[in-house]
């Protein structure tokens, strides 16, 4: 009887002990982060799979494959789920706490004193861009070696760059992602190499029960909201309502989340266009994702308490769709067919991610041949060196800020 309570009591220590782990590491990205969707998913990498090891290459590839096909910010849905894996649903609620809410705090302040500030054209912004150029490029080369080995997956890659590219549509990456799918599925199906892996399964300690509650809350709140909000005319559940349905319609991440905010609330009076310019360029100069721009929005509008209703909203659908996938995708991906189909898929992620490399990545960060060499130097840092990804963020914040001083 000792011994089961003795037992009992290290599993309660060694579970707090990987919740806080999952805390405080996600809360370190949370502060470190910059650069947007694509780079966090680099960070992530770094951080997650090369150094701590929580999960191996194929696996991570899936997970971002899954999440990049949900909508929603697909990189918090990505750190969402890594946290799952570690310690089920609050392991998954902490890190994304941890994740976020550095980036909320500083979007809060800046709601109130932004007004004093101008940091459209500070340097330090300017080199964390280019911190993004690196982090962006190193996570490609990764994900490019492991999941693109021979010439039809690199041609998958290829191809949905090319269509990332040019067909710059709410609804294309979605499509390139299908496509690749049925074509993995097509070349692959009968290949052996489908089999290989399969042991080396993600364990995701969710219930399916838990999963179909979190998907009928999912949709069933998508009915309800807008009716509640009609018979209330609260004006907090109109605000929960249209981000609750913005966070659940967005496909493509805070990029494509940005401008339908702008669409929502400017006409409508809620904020004017210099205020949600302000934010805009607010967002780019914190760390962690850009779907916190609603936490700005929601202060402006009804301070501090309306930027976090705003913040729950808006990430609300993000964790339930995770939450709601996840123990149906392992045994998904251990099918070989479906393996199969997961092959396409994650050489497309490798493409798209090199589309979202160029843009915004690319064209909003190298202007001139001093961009390129600070951007290859820290590059050079990060891959070489093996420096973390905080110095490389502290070293981009110091070239910028030489660059303007001098240049």
């Amino acid at each position: 009887m000792v011994d089961t309570e003795n037992d009992a009591n290290k599993q309660k220590v060694s579970t707090m002990k990987t919740l806080l782990e999952i805390f405080v590491v996600s809360t370190r990205l949370g502060l470190t982060s910059f650069g947007g969707p694509v780079a966090h998913l680099g960070y992530f990498h770094e951080e997650y799979v090369r150094r701590r090891k929580w999960m191996d290459e194929q696996a991570y590839a899936d997970l971002v494959a899954l999440c990049q096909f949900l909508p929603g910010p697909a990189s918090s849905q990505v750190g969402i789920g890594i946290g799952v894996m570690r310690a089920g649903a609050i392991g998954g609620i902490l890190a994304f706490i941890g994740f976020t809410f550095p980036s909320v705090i500083a979007l809060l302040f800046f709601a109130s004193f932004l007004h004093i500030f101008d940091v459209s054209r500070a340097g330090w912004l300017h080199g964390l861009k280019l911190v993004a150029v690196a982090i962006v490029a190193h996570a490609i080369m990764g994900m490019a070696k492991n999941l693109t080995p021979d010439l039809q997956r690199r041609t998958i890659a290829v191809f949905a760059m090319v269509f990332t590219l040019l067909l710059q549509t709410t609804y294309t990456q979605i499509g390139v992602i299908l496509l690749s799918g049925l074509i993995g599925y097509l070349i692959y199906r009968q290949e052996e190499t489908v089999q290989e892996d399969l042991k080396a399964a993600v364990r995701f300690p969710l219930s399916r029960k838990f999963a179909t509650i979190s998907l009928c809350l999912f949709f069933g709140l998508l009915v309800v909201l807008p009716i509640i909000k009609e018979l209330t005319a609260s004006n907090y559940i109109t605000l929960f309502d249209s981000f609750y349905r913005s966070g659940s319609l967005v496909f493509g991440g805070g990029h494509v989340v940005l401008p339908l905010l702008e669409r929502e609330f400017v006409p409508t009076g809620w904020l004017s266009e210099e205020q949600f310019l302000a934010g805009y360029g607010a967002t780019q100069a914190v760390p962690g994702p850009l779907f916190t721009f609603a936490a700005y929005i929601g202060a402006v509008a009804y301070g501090w308490q309306g930027g976090l209703i705003a913040t729950i909203a808006v990430f609300l659908p993000a964790i339930l769709l995770v939450f709601g996938t996840l123990p149906f995708y392992d045994a998904l991906r251990r099918n070989p067919k479906i393996k199969s189909i997961f092959m396409g898929i994650n050489a497309a992620v490798v493409g798209i991610l090199i589309a979202a490399f160029y843009n915004p990545v690319w064209t909003s960060s190298i202007f001139a041949p001093i961009d390129f060499a600070i951007a290859s130097i820290l590059f050079f840092l990060l891959a070489y060196w093996k420096l973390p990804p905080w110095i490389i963020v502290i070293a981009g914040a110091m070239g910028g800020t030489l660059q303007s001083l001098f240049m």
